[in-house]
């Protein structure tokens, strides 16, 4: 029979050893188990949209104003509105809700394929694997910045490798209506999460203004955490349409 002494050591390595079997499930779950179901969720996204493109005519592009993005996600506020009574009469475009995928993006120089989302929230959208559109930013093709975010590790990693980018690198971003084909033009390998002149319609970084542009164009941004295993910084990767 063990002495008292020795019940309490082997009770205590009972106990680290099962924290450390906890800690390993856990770090099991979040690593891969995570990505796992995330990739299914985007790759059968893909498939689904393929499809539906495939069966239906494509839809009227009707125009939205703009909206002041943040890197938060949530559209700044804007200026006071002027009267009813002066607001043209406009009708408003019909959109997907938030989160449902409206866009695929391809990037084969790091053999990516995602679906693209409205919206940067983490459970509704980037959880699940696919590319959030910050919102009040461009849409594809058109005039102004199109900024996209996606997790770098975990829940899919759809942007693991986009610090591979170099300028020349194509980028494809496909809609109902059409293919555009972005070409990438610069890399910041690093800035502050809280650098909204990123994703504005001329982006340029306000923490490192020699990075961004001067002038108005039609641009695509990604974004993502970095380092890898940390949201310390944020790596963005810039780029132009081409066609």
């Amino acid at each position: 029979m063990r002495s008292t002494p020795a019940r309490v050591l082997w009770v205590g390595a009972e106990a680290v050893v099962t924290c450390g079997v906890v800690l390993l499930l856990l770090v099991v779950h979040q690593l891969w188990w995570t990505n796992q179901q995330a990739r299914a969720q985007a790759t059968e996204q893909v498939r689904a949209l393929e499809r539906e493109w495939e069966g239906s005519p494509p839809a009227p592009t009707v125009e939205e104003p703009a909206v002041s993005p943040s890197v938060s996600g949530t559209p700044a506020p804007a200026g006071s509105a002027p009267s009813r009574a002066a607001e043209p009469q406009v009708t408003p475009a019909v959109r997907p809700p938030l989160s449902s995928a409206y866009a695929i993006l391809r990037i084969p120089r790091i053999g990516l394929t995602a679906p693209v989302a409205r919206g940067v929230g983490k459970r509704s959208v980037l959880d699940r694997g696919y590319v959030g559109q910050y919102p009040g930013t461009a849409a594809p093709g058109r005039p102004g910045n199109v900024a996209l975010a996606g997790h770098r590790n975990t829940h899919g990693e759809p942007f693991r490798y986009i610090n591979r980018l170099r300028p020349g690198d194509r980028i494809r971003l496909q809609t109902r209506e059409r293919e555009y084909e972005y070409v990438v033009d610069q890399v910041l390998a690093q800035t502050a999460p809280r650098d909204t002149g990123v994703i504005q319609p001329v982006p340029r970084s306000l923490v490192k203004p020699s990075y961004g542009y001067s002038a108005p164009g039609s641009y695509l941004t990604l974004t993502t955490c970095t380092p890898e295993f940390s949201s310390a910084y944020r790596l963005v990767v810039w780029a132009k349409l081409v066609r």
